[in-house]
C-alpha cells in the first residue's frame, strides 16, 4: 500500500526533474538504429512499452554494472535525440524460462506471450549484429540464457 508520504515523495522528486541536467543523466538505447528502434521508441512514447529485456553477457561483455532502480535516464531515437526520462522501477536477473507473459506483453512489442516474445527475441540476439556487438560469433540463447529485465515509466517528455 502507498502512504501519503510515499506519494508526495515521488511527486515531489517527479516535480524536481525539470531542474535536471538532462545532458548528465545515462543514455538509454533500444535495438540498433533504424526501424527496430523507431517502434520500440513509439511504444515507449505511448505508452505501451514500460518493460525491456537485455542478456547479462551484454554487462558482462562491456564491463558495466547492472542498472539500478530509480536511475533516470534518457532515451534516445535513432538519431540520437533525446526523446523522453524514464525512471527504473525494477531490476531482476533471471533464466529466460522465468520470463512472465505479462513480462512479455509490457515490452510492447506486440506479444501476447512468452513463446512469441522469446522467438522475436531470440531472432535478435543471434543477428549477426547482435553476435558482433558482443564479440561472439557463435552466441545462441537457450532457457538457461540469463536475462536482466527492467520495468520503467516515463516521467516527462521531452
Amino acid at each position: 500500500m502507498t502512504t501519503n508520504r510515499e506519494t508526495d515523495n515521488d511527486h515531489n522528486a517527479e516535480a524536481g526533474i525539470d531542474a535536471i541536467d538532462v545532458s548528465a543523466l545515462d543514455r538509454d538505447e533500444y535495438g540498433f538504429p533504424g526501424p527496430l528502434r523507431d517502434r520500440l521508441v513509439e511504444a515507449i512514447l505511448d505508452g505501451r512499452k514500460t518493460r525491456t529485456t537485455s542478456l547479462l553477457v551484454e554487462y558482462q561483455h562491456d564491463h558495466e554494472p547492472l542498472p539500478q532502480v530509480g536511475k533516470l535516464a534518457v532515451v534516445l531515437d535513432s538519431d540520437d535525440k533525446a526523446v523522453c526520462i524514464t525512471r527504473l522501477e525494477e531490476v531482476t536477473v533471471c533464466n529466460i524460462r522465468d520470463i512472465t507473459d505479462e513480462h512479455a506483453r509490457g515490452e510492447g512489442e506486440g506479444c501476447d506471450d512468452v513463446a512469441a516474445w522469446r522467438k522475436a527475441h531470440a531472432q535478435f540476439w543471434e543477428s549477426p549484429e547482435f553476435r558482433q556487438e558482443i564479440g561472439d560469433d557463435t552466441f545462441a540463447v537457450d532457457d538457461d540464457t540469463e536475462v536482466v529485465c527492467e520495468r520503467f515509466r516515463v516521467i516527462r517528455r521531452l
